[in-house]
């Protein structure tokens, strides 16, 4: 029997347009990964409502809802996985948010951004307090948001559990001079292969802020375990990249020999793989 196969794309997008436009092009996006044969669709972090806090406070919740509403029922409709993302108003702030869809058009797993960026992220947003595990098809996948990567813990404890496949939507817009700084020091998003062995997934932006203050770095990505690239977007413009990834090279190795070895820390690494499992259901609120 051969060992299973999951289609997957990543959809490159700008980060600072209105919930009307974002909504569009979620849509457009879903019937062409569809058309193309993907099993799952990633977008990347607040795609749905936009990153811009100065536009995103002043959003109706209830139009935020429909929108995610309406992604839902495009997921049913195309009959594939969606990873959606939304700033979401709450009594206590703001929660960045993903959210995987079924083919059934059901949100089956949430989770909220734990370590925020920037200024206006850190003003408005409360970090979450999970770590994310869930199946698409029978295989067990984890998420990250953004500067959630940097921080191997939240997807090498996940990957201690089973998860072979990370996927990482992304907002990665600064300064011009800071993201010109992370193109070439390679800073954006960093491969989470070489030191886990699982597939790294990552739907970044594009664009300018409407003050033309700030920019964001592209460069979305498919990589497989080894940290090779199957995919690659540009810095700058909209698009879709698309790769099929081979499940049997995502062993989780390099995190396997880490639960091991050395053995004085097994017994707590079991501890937080235990805890992760137990709090994962949990629905961020």
């Amino acid at each position: 029997m051969s060992a299973p196969t999951l289609q997957v794309s990543c959809v490159q997008l700008p980060w600072a347009k209105t919930l009307e436009y974002n909504l569009e092009r979620t849509l457009h996006y879903i019937r062409l990964a569809a058309a193309e044969g993907s099993r799952v669709v990633l977008f990347p972090e607040t795609n749905l409502t936009g990153y811009y806090f100065p536009y995103v406070i002043n959003l109706a919740p209830e139009a935020v809802q429909d929108a995610l509403a309406r992604t839902c029922a495009a997921a049913a409709r195309h009959h594939l996985w969606v990873i959606a993302g939304s700033l979401k108003k709450t009594a206590d702030r703001f929660l960045n948010l993903a959210h995987v869809i079924s083919p059934d058009g059901v949100i089956v797993h949430e989770y909220a951004k734990v370590h925020r960026a920037g200024r206006d992220e850190q003003k408005y947003c409360r970090g979450g307090d999970k770590l994310s595990l869930f199946e698409i098809d029978g295989i067990l996948c984890t998420l990250v948001i953004c500067r959630d990567g940097r921080h191997p813990e939240l997807y090498r404890i996940p990957a201690m559990a089973g998860a072979q496949i990370l996927f990482h939507p992304s907002c990665s817009s600064d300064e011009v001079e800071a993201v010109i700084w992370k193109r070439v020091s390679g800073r954006a998003q960093q491969p989470v292969g070489p030191n886990s062995k699982i597939f790294h997934c990552v739907a970044n932006t594009v664009g300018q802020s409407p003050d033309g203050k700030q920019t964001s770095s592209g460069m979305s990505f498919i990589r497989e375990p080894s940290g090779m690239p199957l995919a690659e977007a540009g810095w700058y413009q909209e698009e879709m990249i698309t790769a099929v990834l081979d499940l049997e090279r995502a062993d989780r190795s390099y995190v396997l020999d880490s639960l091991r070895d050395p053995p004085f820390l097994r017994a707590y690494w079991e501890q937080m793989i235990t805890a992760m499992r137990a709090r994962a259901p949990i629905k961020p609120e």
